[in-house]
């Protein structure tokens, strides 16, 4: 059985990198959208200024082929250098889903 694999990204992003952040951001979601196997991508915000990136893919290979792209691993690092105070990242497969949708 094949299962989906959602990536958990939490961060914070530094004061000073805003802008940067949100020219390169959009690019790098057309980007994860655009690889085989990409399901959804959700980000949320909380008003104490935590980031949450729900990304999902159809299995591991397209989880990690996703993981080692050239511009997305680049992006990692610009990350790392100027764009987080602070983050992490959760990666599971998922065991089980059900869903719901009230039909009006």
């Amino acid at each position: 059985m094949t299962r989906q694999i959602i990536t958990v990204f939490r961060n914070r992003l530094a004061a000073d990198a805003t802008d940067e952040y949100a020219a390169l951001s959009p690019h790098i979601l057309a980007l994860a959208r655009d690889m085989p196997g990409f399901v959804d991508a959700k980000t949320f915000s909380a008003p104490d200024g935590e980031r949450v990136t729900i990304v999902t893919f159809a299995d591991q290979a397209s989880h990690d082929a996703w993981r080692d792209q050239p511009e997305h691993r680049a992006a990692q690092r610009r990350g790392i250098e100027a764009f987080y105070d602070e983050y992490s990242i959760q990666v599971a497969a998922i065991e089980y889903e059900r869903r719901f949708t009230r039909q009006t």
